[in-house]
């Protein structure tokens, strides 16, 4: 796929959590169009694997991965998108998360997909913006790199 501007990317939720056995592809997704600034920060902890044997260089290897989710969501009480995000996170539920970099019908679309915890909704309202909800999300279970037809 060739290089992609923000706004085409897509990120939808699930109509249930994945459980044990399933893939993503077993899922059924529904877009959230009103996401806004999507950040996927996939990162390792690193373990220090130097010893004496080293030469004085540091040996690392690369330990336990974290996906966390980053987003604004622009507020509309109306939108079924923002009920399930904000029910998720009244209730402690996991949600089916998939952060795409175009249209999950797409064959050679990817992206990361997991059963999410939302951890912050925070209601921003400044005086003259639009008032939006910066939600955290991190993975709870089945963490999968997705890629549609592969």
């Amino acid at each position: 796929m060739s290089d992609k501007l923000g706004y085409e990317c897509k990120m939808y939720y699930g109509s249930a959590a994945l459980g044990v056995g399933e893939t993503a592809v077993n899922g059924s997704y529904t877009e959230l169009d009103l996401a806004k600034d999507v950040n996927v920060p996939l990162d390792k902890a690193e373990a220090d694997m130097t010893t004496r044997k080293s030469g004085g260089w540091k040996e690392t290897r690369g330990g336990l991965k974290d996906g966390s989710l980053d987003f604004e969501l622009k507020y509309d009480s109306d939108d079924a998108g923002v009920a399930v995000i904000r029910n998720a996170y009244l209730n402690n539920t996991s949600i089916l998360l998939a952060i795409m970099d175009g249209d999950i019908a797409v064959t050679g679309t990817e992206g990361f997909v997991a059963n999410f915890e939302i951890m912050s909704f925070p209601i921003n309202q400044p005086m003259e913006e639009g008032v939006m909800i910066a939600v955290t999300a991190k993975p709870r279970n089945h963490h999968e790199w997705y890629e549609v037809g592969a």
